[in-house]
């Protein structure tokens, strides 16, 4: 009896330690899944915060595309505005001028006014960066000149040289504003 009752507890405690590790095998797998679960949970999340971060960020960036498109819009529309408002006071002296010239014989007055006139609007472009292009006696250069005719020279010095400037030309900072419309000795 006790030969059998020793092997039926040696038999009972193998039955509870297999169900004991069967038992521990299902706890383990329960808690590796709610742990993968909290991990898609926190993934899901991140995911949501991300596509979020994404939209605010795509809708951001159309807002400053449309905003600076505006304002380049408005820049171009409104560039011209400072240069005009400093060419209008020369327009006024002009039409003040053209005033005496009806009313007055004096021509040396005028001829000093329409003067101060033409230096009031030269100092106004060079504060602007403009300046002339220098091409009488000097070489022709295509990248500065339009040459519009040659005529034949006597002085060997002068030949290939530009002899007379039709139409003054411009620079405007470093770059040419106006080619210079030049007569080419022969």
């Amino acid at each position: 009896k006790t030969t059998s009752d020793t092997e039926s507890q040696e038999e009972n405690i193998q039955d509870e330690s297999a169900e004991e590790s069967s038992s521990d095998s299902e706890v383990g797998a329960e808690h590796r899944a709610d742990k993968r679960i909290r991990e898609e949970k926190v993934l899901i999340e991140k995911l949501a915060e991300m596509q979020d971060k994404y939209l605010r960020l795509s809708a951001e960036f159309d807002n400053y595309r449309k905003r600076t498109l505006k304002e380049k819009m408005d820049i171009s529309k409104y560039a011209e505005e400072d240069i005009l408002l400093g060419i209008l006071p020369v327009v006024d002296d002009f039409e003040r001028a053209l005033k005496h010239i009806e009313i007055s014989e004096n021509c040396a007055g005028i001829k000093e006014g329409i003067d101060l006139i033409y230096v009031k609007l030269s100092d106004f472009l060079k504060q602007h960066g403009v300046k002339e292009i220098e091409s009488l006696n000097g070489n022709f250069n295509v990248d500065l000149h339009d040459a519009v005719a040659k005529i034949p020279v006597n002085e060997e010095d002068k030949k290939g040289k530009i002899v007379e400037v039709i139409l003054k030309g411009y620079y405007l900072k470093d770059k040419i504003l106006r080619h210079s419309k030049v007569v080419i000795g022969e």
